[in-house]
Parts: structure tokens; sequence; C-alpha cells
């Protein structure tokens, strides 16, 4: 019984790491496509506005590595507890979606911020000539320029993931299930 109490205990603390987590990366994602990047473009050299993106983003970077971790860290307890309480073909599916999609938003945010990485290399003091946060400028190195294209591609792929994985986490909630029109759309996939 006591085991059990602990286990539940892990199970709920590991559940509200994994959504604080899940916030961070989704947040932090969200505010850097559609606040900061537009607003970089008020910064009149576009060098300093690389730079600033590029701090920007190395700062938050520290964010993500902790949200990433912690992401996984709070999943696995209830995952592995998880084992033993599917019960239906319903569930089972939802929870090998909810890994599926752990796992995309692991390696699309990893590949993410290897190139971010690369990018800000491209020029000292991560000063790569930017037309907005998100925009090479025309005097931007081709390879930068790649590696920036590249790196709103994997973004946009890691925002997808974790859009998914908060609808998979609301479907598996045992307190509130899923709302009436995410059970229609699992309905009809069943």
């Amino acid at each position: 019984m006591r085991a059990r109490v602990r286990t539940q205990v892990l199970c709920s603390v590991g559940s509200a790491v994994h959504d604080v987590a899940l916030a961070a990366l989704l947040g932090g994602n969200l505010f850097g496509r559609l606040a900061m990047n537009p607003a970089l473009a008020d910064i009149s050299d576009k060098a300093e506005r690389g730079k600033v993106l590029n701090r920007a983003r190395r700062r938050y970077g520290t964010v993500d590595s902790i949200a990433l971790v912690a992401l996984v860290a709070g999943w696995l307890p209830a995952r592995l507890d998880r084992a033993d309480m599917i019960v239906s073909r319903r569930q089972w599916r939802l929870t090998v979606a909810k890994d599926v999609a752990i796992g995309s938003v692991v390696v699309t945010g990893l590949a993410s911020a290897a190139g971010g990485v690369g990018f800000a290399q491209q020029a000292p003091d991560g000063a790569v000539p930017m037309q907005s946060g998100s925009a090479p400028a025309p005097e931007t190195p081709p390879r930068a320029a790649a590696l920036k294209r590249v790196v709103g591609v994997l973004g946009a792929l890691n925002i997808f993931s974790e859009l998914v994985l908060a609808i998979i986490n609301t479907a598996l909630s045992p307190v509130t299930g899923p709302s009436r029109p995410v059970r229609r759309v699992l309905a009809r996939r069943s």
C-alpha cells in the first residue's frame, strides 16, 4: 500500500514537471516566432539584429535544455507505471503516440539547437546579418542563410510536435479525459 502511494506521488510530481517543461518549450518557441523575431526588424543594423537574436536564443537555450531533460524525466515514471494501467486499445495507442511525440520533441529540439549554434558561429559574436529574426539579409553568407532556413523548419516541426504532445496529454488525462471534440476525432480514428 505504501509503495503504491509513493508511486502515485512520484507519477503526479513527474506529470507536473512534464507539463511545466512542455509549457516552457512551447511558450519559448511561440514567443520567439511571434514576438521576438518580428521585433528584431526594429533594430536598424542588420548585424546587430543577428547578434541580439543569437544572444537571446543562447540564453533561452539554457531553459530549453533544462525543459527537455525535465520533459523526459517527468514522463519516465508515469510511462513505466502506466504499462500496468493500460486497459484499452485506445489507451495503448495514445501511450505509443505520446512516446513518439516526446521523441519528436526531443529530436527536433536538439537538432534545432545544434543548427542554431552552428548558425551563431557563422559570424563573430553571432552578428550574422538578418532582415528580421527569421529572415536572413541579402548580404548573409550562403551557409549562414541555409542554416537559418533549416533551423526555421526544425523549429516549426518542434512547435508542431509540442502541440501534438499537449493534445495527447489532454486525451490521456485521468482526471478530465479528452474533451468532446478530441473524443470525436479519436473515435473516428479507432
